[in-house]
């Protein structure tokens, strides 16, 4: 029900930047350059955990990009899911390239915990990963979300916790449904979440991914991952002329 209002509530009430609060536009257009004016870059977090497969993001989490990925999870934004799409497609394409082999791209979303999802409404990462595989579609990439990954224990909170204390809060939480080992042969398989910041949730998925893909005797699966936005510390660090502007 929370879900269904907040899609009604976002047709029928007067809309506002995502980024800086502009009335009249879900995104408007000095914000939409912050998200979607830059190219995608590959990021690595320092340290970067064990398995982390090759990973692009298409922004740096700051100002709006960050306003804006915190509305649409946080606050139920849910209008702000298509230019988030937008921006993971484009970090989808900057790793995975166009599709020459006929196969589509398979976007797996992380999953969000249960409990993140009741107090939210929505799951916010398969939303984005929707909009991305739309967005890919609509330009010329076959694309389509395969969410078989599933939390099989609890986790805590990952918010606080240490880059080594999150590796031991994931460790092994991760896996793939039944059957998904087969389902993710028949395309390229990209992992997508709307964030990167240690890189330990993305490590874990690609861990479960490989398995599934082993016991399925089809290979490894991961072939890159992609998201929205990574830490400024991260993004940064794929660019020296970004940190030189930085330090000034």
């Amino acid at each position: 029900m929370r879900g269904w209002w907040r899609e009604i509530t976002g047709l029928v009430l007067p809309v506002s930047c995502g980024g800086c609060g502009r009335a009249r536009t879900e995104l408007c257009e000095t914000c939409g350059a912050q998200l979607h004016g830059g190219a995608p870059r590959r990021v690595r977090p320092a340290p970067e955990p064990p398995g982390l497969p090759v990973v692009h993001a298409a922004a740096g989490y700051e100002n709006a990009v960050r306003a804006a990925l915190l509305a649409h999870k946080e606050r139920g934004v849910l209008a702000l899911a298509r230019p988030l799409g937008k921006a993971l497609a484009a970090a989808v394409r900057a790793g995975a390239g166009q599709v020459r082999d006929g196969r589509p791209l398979l976007l797996v979303p992380v999953p969000s915990t249960r409990r993140a999802v009741a107090a939210r409404g929505h799951d916010p990462g398969r939303r984005i990963a929707w909009a991305a595989a739309a967005h890919l579609r609509r330009t010329g990439t076959p694309a389509t979300v395969a969410a078989v990954l599933r939390l099989r224990r609890a986790v805590a909170d990952q918010a606080g916790l240490t880059a080594l204390e999150r590796r031991a809060n994931l460790a092994d939480a991760l896996s793939v449904v039944t059957g998904g080992g087969r389902l993710l042969a028949t395309g390229r398989v990209v992992l997508v979440d709307d964030l990167l910041t240690t890189g330990t949730t993305l490590a874990e998925a690609a861990r479960a991914l490989t398995c599934a893909q082993g016991r399925a005797g089809s290979g490894a699966a991961v072939c890159d991952a992609a998201v929205v936005a990574a830490s400024p510390v991260a993004f940064d660090a794929a660019c020296p002329a970004a940190r030189e502007i930085n330090r000034n």
